[in-house]
């Protein structure tokens, strides 16, 4: 797969709350650019499913890879494409977690010549999450999306 985008943060909060909140869906609009709902029926899973809200659309997310409390992979299909979304957490000391986001993306078929400029579109728009996350879990105001 091709990386759309590679983000990491210093949270300083503990591993364990960090996990708490960023598996907190309820909480990921605040998060999450363009997301206006995200919540899961199921236990936190792989095969789990999300469904959540952009830019007024219906999508769905499964959980397509887990290490609770230390990874997570969202992955998300529109037709021919695939967008992976892989949380890391490494604890740092101090009690502070480095957060990583990494974004690949695969098209195939006719969607492949836009693979790029999707990779590009999704980049500008999400890489941005861990920023607002930050802001988010440690109380400083949310800054633009």
């Amino acid at each position: 797969m091709s990386q759309a985008f590679a983000s990491h943060e210093t949270i300083n909060l503990p591993p364990q709350t960090v996990w708490a909140r960023l598996t907190d869906w309820s909480a990921a609009p605040h998060w999450m650019p363009r997301v206006s709902a995200l919540h899961s029926e199921g236990a936190l899973a792989v095969g789990s499913q999300l469904q959540f809200t952009a830019r007024g659309k219906e999508r769905v997310s499964e959980i397509t890879e887990l290490a609770p409390g230390s990874s997570i992979t969202l992955t998300s299909r529109v037709g021919k494409t695939r967008a992976d979304y892989r949380y890391s957490l490494t604890p740092l000391g101090g009690g502070s977690t480095g957060l990583d986001l990494v974004a690949t993306v695969k098209s195939d078929g006719v969607m492949r010549l836009l693979g790029p400029v999707i990779r590009k579109a999704i980049a500008r728009e999400d890489s941005v999450q861990l920023s607002n996350f930050k802001r988010s879990v440690e109380g400083a105001p949310a800054g633009p999306e």
